[in-house]
Parts: C-alpha cells; structure tokens; sequence
C-alpha cells in the first residue's frame, strides 16, 4: 500500500501579485518522499512552495529565502522563535528577558549543528548573510514538524556546509521539499525531481537514472533526451521540455 497522498493539485492556475505564475498543474506528493523542484529563476518554484504549504500551514515547517530574523534579538532568541507557540505568553516573555538554561539547552545542539555555537548571543543584525539564513533554518528545523518545505535554504552558506545541513533535513524530516538551483545537490539529496519550466510541470521523475545534464536543459532550453524518459515523466513534461 502506497503512503497517503500529502499535497495535491490538479490542473490548477496559479498566480501571484494578479498574474498567473503557474498554468494548468497537476501533481501529487505522498508523505515521506524527499523532492527536489528545479527550474530557472521566476519560473514559479516559490509560488509552487506556497501553494503547497497553504494546503496544511499547521502541519509544515516553511524555510522561506527571507531569513525573516528579528534584527535585535540574538541567533537564540530568533531560533527559539521556532516553537512560541507551544508555551504560554507569559514563558515566551520570560524567556525573552531572561533566556532559561532550559530552552538554551534545547537549542544548543542544533545550534552546534548548523555552526552557531559562538553565536547564539549575538544579535541577528550583526551576523552575516550565510549565519542569518543558517539562524532562519534553525528556526525552521526547531518548529519540529515531519514536513519540510524549504525554498533556497541554504543558498547563502558554504558547499561543504551546504551539504551537510542538507543532509541533516533530510534524515531528520519524514517528507522533504525543497527548491533548488544547486542541481547536484537535488541528485544528492531528493529521490524525486519536478522541473519547472515556462509555467508548467516539464519534467517529473525519479532521480535514478536522471543526470546534472537533463536538469540542465531546464535552464538551458535543450531538448530532452529520449532515452531518459520512464514512468514519472509527465507527456506534458517532455512536450514542455522539446
């Protein structure tokens, strides 16, 4: 028996600011897949994101490219900010002026994970641009829910730390969808990859047997060798793609 289905859409219009970003999608994402959506910038990744995690907002932790930090408080206090609303008011505001030994505990090892152990006092507005989006992905691991949705999350940081970071959603989350450019790290890291190319689903497929080269051709408009097409290529996908 096939797990349930998480997130669908089916022949939906899409669109943002009053234009339609994405025309006529269909797509189903059960729970526990890890998948990769590719695709050139402004091809409508992020408003897919979106759409996804409007369909069950309380059951997913959403890793925007803003890092969305409050500049005055510490990496702590931001990455803290991932669970406010599992303790009263009165306990956040506690904790806001007198950090408790117990919630720095809880977010110690995490921190140690994402390479902020020196920093978790320091102010976000003095960190650089990698530590805040790294804060920002600690805020969004620390909500502990079993969906991932991440939009670029690890843009701003290191290849090797990249990696490694990526690596750890992956294991610590049961279903993992993240936008990537990092191709390679979408083979990595996904089992499943959906290309986005001029508003429509392009390419849809299981990461066995795909190569950096096919991922390329969503940017670089090629067409899309037969040889690689299987079960989860949409015909829609490979006419986008050709």
């Amino acid at each position: 028996m096939q797990p349930p289905v998480l997130f669908q859409l089916d022949r939906q219009t899409i669109g943002w600011h009053g234009g339609t970003v994405l025309d006529d999608l269909s797509l189903s994402i059960r729970r526990g897949e890890k998948v990769a959506i590719v695709g050139k910038s402004g091809s409508g990744k992020t408003t897919l994101l979106r759409a996804l995690y409007r369909q069950s907002p309380q059951s997913i932790a959403f890793c925007e490219q803003a890092p969305g930090l409050v500049p005055t408080l510490s990496a702590f206090h931001n990455i803290y900010m991932g669970q406010l609303d599992q303790h009263p008011v009165a306990y956040n505001l506690l904790n806001l002026f007198y950090p408790l030994k117990k919630e720095i505990a809880k977010v110690a090892p995490l921190a140690s994970v994402l390479g902020l152990s020196d920093k978790l006092s320091t102010a976000a507005e003095r960190l650089s641009g990698g530590q805040q989006q790294r804060v920002a992905l600690g805020r969004t691991i620390f909500q502990n829910k079993s969906v991932f949705i991440g939009d670029e999350p690890v843009s701003a940081v290191d290849e090797v730390q990249a990696e490694d970071l990526l690596a750890y959603v992956v294991n610590t989350h049961e279903t993992v969808v993240l936008a990537l450019h990092h191709i390679e790290q979408a083979l990595k890291y996904c089992h499943r990859i959906i290309g986005i190319k001029d508003g429509k689903v392009a390419l849809d497929a299981a990461t066995e047997g795909l190569t950096p080269d096919t991922l390329r051709q969503l940017y670089e408009g090629e067409s899309q060798p037969s040889q690689l097409k299987d079960n989860y290529v949409t015909n829609a996908g490979f006419k986008a793609l050709c």
